[in-house]
């Protein structure tokens, strides 16, 4: 009796040590939008597709691209839908759907991005900043109390990139902060605005926190992180509040969609002098930063290639139109070579999707999903025991 006493304690510890372990090998989910697209927004057909494939798989008609994500983060147009598909809706719900949210980008894309001619000799064509300001405060006002949502009202952790002039440095936006102090919470409008602060075509954007102890003179986040994946990466390895248990790469996931190359043809790029034209440098950069950003993660995550997913729209956005639907799921995947290079893969971008979401939902089943830091889980991921 008493020997079969000790065999069932040793094999409850052993129970508990297995089941800790399976938790801790958990996989951290993170999901990044790079800006761009004011004349389109590639990334949001990716978007649309990934939660229709984690319905599809879960049979719940319900989830939410949030409900399988532990952090999101974007910058510009990207940083717009990352706050819509992670605003809170009163209920620790998003906001939005990911078909909603592209679609109102979609919808109100003129009005974000309106035109406005200013000078009177050099006249030059900018956008309006009231009017994007004036559809950021209606998609981050909540109808059912009237609430403007701040970076404290997401469902999880959220992550948007700046460049502060009066710092000269990037000024990164996220929950994590905002709910350690006031002084680094912002309305999610205003963070929206500021990292859409395009300075050839937008006047910077001056914001202070809700407390009005913190400042930012903000121009576009994309000028430095226009992919925002390592900032993202960085802040969860770092930010035990919300990921205690993160170690280093190795536990994490990561899909980092694009939103198209920004130079319409290579051809276009120099002048018949032979130099740089000037209305590309922009381009350029945002270009520049998003693929080094890929570079270097593509050799982080070299030993599983797997656990890093970069879904980008190659064709160029000609004409004012972005890619359809289907030219950006079916366009074969690129992946980034170790030290330089890429290749064409035989999948295609909505297989690479698929594969990933396929991942998500056996890393759900191993092991529950964790409710969103400071807040309760709203919604049972699966249906039927499945």
């Amino acid at each position: 009796m008493e020997l079969s006493k000790v065999t069932l304690e040793i094999f409850s510890k052993l129970e508990q040590q297995w089941l800790s372990q399976r938790e801790g090998n958990r996989k951290t989910r993170v999901l990044t939008i790079d800006g761009g697209g004011t004349t389109g927004v590639p990334s949001g057909p990716a978007l649309i597709h990934l939660e229709h494939q984690i319905q599809l798989k879960t049979g719940n008609s319900n989830s939410r691209i949030i409900d399988f994500f532990d952090i999101i983060a974007g910058t510009g147009i990207g940083a717009v839908l990352a706050a819509m598909l992670n605003a809170d809706d009163g209920n620790c719900r998003p906001l939005f759907s990911a078909k909603q949210a592209v679609k109102f980008v979609t919808d109100r894309r003129v009005e974000m991005y309106k035109v406005k001619n200013v000078g009177v000799v050099n006249r030059r064509r900018m956008f309006s900043g009231k009017s994007m300001e004036k559809v950021l405060k209606e998609a981050f006002t909540r109808n059912v109390d009237g609430k403007v949502l701040t970076l404290t009202d997401t469902c999880k952790p959220l992550i948007v990139p700046c460049y502060d002039l009066n710092s000269s440095a990037p000024f990164v936006f996220s929950r994590a902060d905002a709910s350690e102090s006031a002084s680094y919470n912002f309305d999610l409008w205003k963070v929206c605005r500021a990292t859409s602060s395009d300075p050839s075509m937008l006047k910077p954007f001056h914001l202070t926190s809700i407390d009005g102890k913190t400042s930012c003179f903000a121009v576009d986040g994309g000028l430095v992180m226009n992919n925002p994946s390592a900032a993202v990466v960085t802040h969860v390895l770092h930010n035990k509040r919300d990921f205690p248990s993160l170690t280093g790469v190795e536990d994490l996931l990561v899909l980092s969609l694009g939103n198209g190359q920004l130079n319409n043809s290579p051809q276009r790029k120099v002048s018949s002098s032979g130099y740089c034209r000037n209305q590309c440098v922009v381009g350029i950069v945002l270009d520049g930063v998003s693929e080094t950003v890929d570079q270097m993660l593509g050799n982080a995550f070299c030993w599983n290639h797997t656990d890093y997913v970069r879904i980008q729209a190659n064709g160029y956005l000609n004409g004012g139109v972005g890619p359809t639907t289907e030219e950006v799921l079916n366009e074969r995947g690129v992946e980034s070579l170790p030290f330089g290079g890429k290749r064409l893969l035989t999948e295609t971008n909505g297989q690479r999707i698929e594969n990933f979401v396929q991942r998500l939902v056996v890393a759900s089943r191993t092991s529950s999903l964790p409710p969103s830091p400071c807040k309760s889980a709203a919604v049972s991921q699966l249906v039927n025991g499945r």
